[in-house]
């Protein structure tokens, strides 16, 4: 047993000394000044900048599909991406929002259209996913929902039942 405790540790020691090469000779200095260039520019986010970050539908009547549009302005020093937007559920969906790289100082739009359905106080959220600091950007919608005025009336606990005629 100690003999082979003693051949392991040989064994060991001949590894680890056999490396003597300076690991500094192997660092490529134009890779190392990328990486430092790189890394200054890390610090330099897009800023995304709305022109509002919620909107108002006011009162509108239930069933009513309302839209409107979010404009944004890439106020950093870095291209913006917005690669994904996001509702807090299916009566909301975004869309036409650019894909592509935006530069500084350039503006886009996203289109939001809400399906009018609820009752009351209704407020929505809709999340982008980008490449600013924080990760993701948040907009919001709401609208006062009344009912409509042509539905048929239901009272709280009526329930209709249709009978089976007996033959």
């Amino acid at each position: 047993m100690k003999k082979t405790i003693l051949a392991l540790s040989a064994l060991c020691l001949v590894a680890f000394t056999s490396c003597k090469e300076d690991a500094t000779a192997k660092i490529n200095s134009d890779n190392v000044v990328a990486a430092a260039e790189r890394d200054a520019n890390a610090a330099d986010y897009p800023i995304i900048s709305f022109t509002e970050t919620e909107h108002d539908f006011g009162t509108i009547v239930n069933g009513t599909p309302v839209e409107t549009k979010f404009n944004y302005t890439n106020t950093g020093k870095a291209p913006l991406v917005v690669s994904n937007i996001k509702s807090t559920c299916g009566c909301t969906v975004p869309s036409d929002w650019n894909r592509d790289p935006l530069a500084p100082g350039e503006t886009a739009e996203f289109t939001v259209k809400f399906n009018g359905k609820g009752t009351n106080q209704v407020q929505k959220s809709i999340t982008l996913t980008t490449n600013t600091e924080k990760g993701s950007e948040v907009v919001k919608i709401k609208a006062f929902v009344q009912p409509d005025p042509n539905a048929k009336d239901k009272k709280a606990g009526s329930v209709s039942i249709n009978k089976a005629v007996e033959k």
